[in-house]
């Protein structure tokens, strides 16, 4: 090791000591993810400094790092299907009513898919405004390389199609999907456990015996399972400060700039959809400042981590705990959110860039005849995007297949793709909080008392669980 690297590494530890030192105060779990936030700002920005963005010193800084940022993400993801499972059952034995849970998931995926399709026109909207296009951009050895493997991989998205896609949820394996094999397996774990909780509320009246036993399993198994989540929870602002350090240790400020007015468009889009998010929060009235005060923390993961379903555990928990939102309900928008209805990578995205490459090829984007058909492929081609790295990339390459437009300029983003993909995270999480805080409301399940409430309430926090 250098005396640099060393020098670095000190300093890293140096601050994740110090936002260890704030949990163990028991400062309020927000200030902690604003303090990480900060940490990382500051030691990303003067690594670059000091060293540049391409320097050898901090792909070796970050390498360290990343066993943090990279490993609290892997944490998250341990406990995603467990903690699916054991909610969405109790939430079942608890409802005894089919018709309650049908409702439920009507609403959950009825507001993300709405939601995605304004995502798509606010996207469109943006890229007319800014003025974008894919006519005269020059491709790097870098930008070509990306191209030709978003070709390599379009045979793939060419296959899917929608009544394929609602036949992949179905769990043939339960236990091949609890290990994440297929980009489909969450929804697929949702599947099966609405399956276990419904057969086992059949037996209510026969058995209720059998019944009560196998309810107070899952009490005990849930009880153990939010314990996992709250543990984990607990390195939130360590894993912020890693995750944002490298970010913005490693970003390069010439490629930002070169590529600024796609950069601002797509920031502009984002900002605007989420304001489309607070305007249903308030349309159901609940307060949304107060609700983005709550929210905060888990957006704030979601932009440094990238990756939606790695939000899933601290999602549920803001809506349970934060909101008063009731878990099965908190539970099946989280899940459902992070496989469809991606307002920021299924929606914005991949509308922005099938209207700049369509220039390219002589067609008019702002045409009805191109503007319907797209709106359309993009709200439906959302349906099992993957919630991880590369997701945003899948739904383009669906909808320019779907389009018949050349795959191959997407690759002309690749040295921004990690700026703009931190900010659609944050908004295909925001989308399904949404979801699942509208369809609580509509449904007269919110807790008001606990949505109200000014108290600061910790997510790593063990919680009381009924």
């Amino acid at each position: 090791m250098t005396v640099h690297l060393l020098l670095n590494l000190a300093v890293a530890l140096a601050s994740c000591f110090l936002l260890y030192r704030m949990q163990v105060r028991e400062l309020s779990f927000t200030k902690r993810v604003f303090t990480g936030l900060g940490l990382g700002l500051l030691l990303g920005a003067a690594f670059q400094a000091l060293y540049g963005a391409a320097s050898p010193v901090i792909a070796q800084t970050n390498a360290y790092l990343d066993i943090i940022g990279t490993g609290y993400i892997k944490l998250l993801q341990m406990i995603i299907i467990p903690l699916i499972m054991v909610s969405i059952i109790q939430a079942i034995l608890k409802l005894r009513d089919a018709s309650s849970l049908g409702k439920i998931s009507a609403l959950s995926i009825g507001t993300l898919m709405v939601t995605t399709a304004i995502a798509a026109a606010i996207g469109i909207l943006m890229a007319k405004l800014f003025g974008l296009t894919a006519v005269g951009l020059t491709s790097s050895a870098a930008e070509v390389a990306r191209g030709a493997y978003l070709e390599g991989n379009l045979a793939k998205a060419q296959e899917i199609s929608l009544p394929s896609m609602i036949l992949s949820f179905i769990p043939a394996n339960p236990f091949l999907d609890m290990t994440g094999a297929r980009k489909t397996s969450t929804i697929a774990v949702v599947l099966f456990s609405i399956f276990i909780g419904v057969s086992a509320t059949g037996i209510a009246g026969k058995k209720p015996e059998v019944f009560e036993s196998f309810s107070h399993f899952v009490h005990v198994t849930h009880v153990i399972v939010m314990r996992m989540v709250s543990l984990v929870l607990r390195l939130t602002p360590i894993g912020v400060f890693a995750l944002i350090t490298q970010v913005v240790a490693e970003s390069s400020l010439q490629d930002i700039a070169k590529l600024i007015s796609f950069v601002l468009a797509s920031y502009s889009a984002l900002i605007l959809m989420f304001c489309v998010h607070l305007l249903l929060i308030g349309a159901v009235g609940l307060n949304p400042r107060r609700y983005v005060k709550k929210i905060f923390p888990v957006l704030a993961f979601a932009f440094t981590s990238r990756t939606s379903a790695g939000a899933i555990p601290m999602s549920v928990q803001t809506q349970t705990a934060r909101l008063g939102t009731p878990e099965g309900i908190a539970n099946f928008a989280a899940s459902f959110g992070s496989m469809m209805g991606q307002n920021g990578c299924a929606g914005i995205y991949p509308a922005m860039l099938a209207v700049m490459i369509a220039p390219t090829v002589g067609i008019d984007p702002y045409s009805a005849g191109f503007l319907l058909p797209l709106l359309a492929v993009v709200t439906f081609g959302s349906v099992g995007v993957a919630g991880v790295g590369g997701g945003a990339t899948f739904a383009a390459l669906i909808v320019l297949s779907a389009m018949n437009l050349p795959v191959a300029l997407a690759g002309l983003l690749i040295s921004i793709e990690p700026l703009i993909d931190m900010g659609r995270t944050a908004l295909n999480v925001s989308g399904s909080i949404t979801a699942g805080t509208v369809t609580s409301r509509v449904l007269g399940e919110t807790d008001l008392e606990v949505f109200n409430s000014d108290a600061e309430v910790n997510l790593d926090v063990d919680q009381q669980v009924a």
